[in-house]
């Protein structure tokens, strides 16, 4: 099986490993987000004793928290390094029912097909060379009835601005190079991937980032950053 995985990113994301963590450094973002994409996952889907899948867990911030709000939590990714990170912490944190795996998601589809009550893919798909091939797996990962919750950037010249220009070179955020514009995504075209896949769109979110507070939300403005809730029909 071919890897839907581009090596340099891999790569990039590893060597930063060992500051997932840390509140304040590059993935100050992430840990910022995560309280919002949370809630508004277990609002629509109570996590409380479901098993669910987070893939591309990267250090396990998402996956951490859902273990935490009572799921049995499954991370999966193939950065070696953002993984072990994510056991280390699992381990000195204590967090019960979380474990995690080095292994493609396609390749879990495979082995494991409607195996978990939801799965989620955040800040995931603009990574990969082949997201319909993601898309796919997710849909096959998923029980009947079950939960896929995805986020990614919107592609147009606003996301660029800001999600590029402005979070990587002028407020310096996140890394440059973090983000490769041509993989943004828009929102019509996941949805498209979505129905292909055989998942049914339930509810969008957009994310927004307020450089004066220094806060995010959500919202409905989808121009950046945008999260898609999805079922796999009963």
């Amino acid at each position: 099986m071919t890897i839907n995985a581009d090596p340099q990113e891999l790569a990039k994301f590893g060597e930063l490993a060992h500051r997932w963590w840390d509140p304040e450094s590059e993935f100050k973002p992430l840990h910022q987000i995560n309280p919002l994409r949370l809630a508004w996952i277990d609002s629509l889907c109570p996590l409380a004793g479901l098993k669910v899948l987070d893939v591309g867990c990267g250090g396990g911030i998402l996956t951490d928290s859902l273990a935490r709000k009572g799921a049995e939590a499954l991370g999966i990714d193939l950065a070696t390094k953002a993984l072990r990170v994510a056991q280390l912490h699992a381990m000195e944190a204590g967090t019960p029912r979380v474990s995690y795996q080095e292994i493609a998601v396609e390749e879990l589809a495979a082995q494991r097909p409607g195996a978990f009550d939801a799965v989620t893919c955040m800040e995931m798909l603009e990574h990969v060379p082949d997201p319909a091939s993601v898309v796919n797996a997710l849909h096959t990962l998923v029980k009947p009835g079950g939960w896929v919750f995805m986020s990614t950037l919107n592609r147009n010249f606003k996301s660029f601005l800001l999600a590029i220009v402005g979070a990587e070179y002028v407020l310096k955020m996140l890394p440059a190079g973090t983000h490769e514009y041509a993989r943004f995504i828009k929102p019509a075209e996941l949805a498209r991937m979505a129905r292909e896949a055989g998942l049914e769109l339930h509810s969008s979110k957009g994310l927004s980032y307020n450089p004066f507070t220094q806060r995010y939300s959500l919202g409905s403005d989808t121009d950046v950053n945008y999260l898609f809730a999805l079922r796999r029909p009963a």
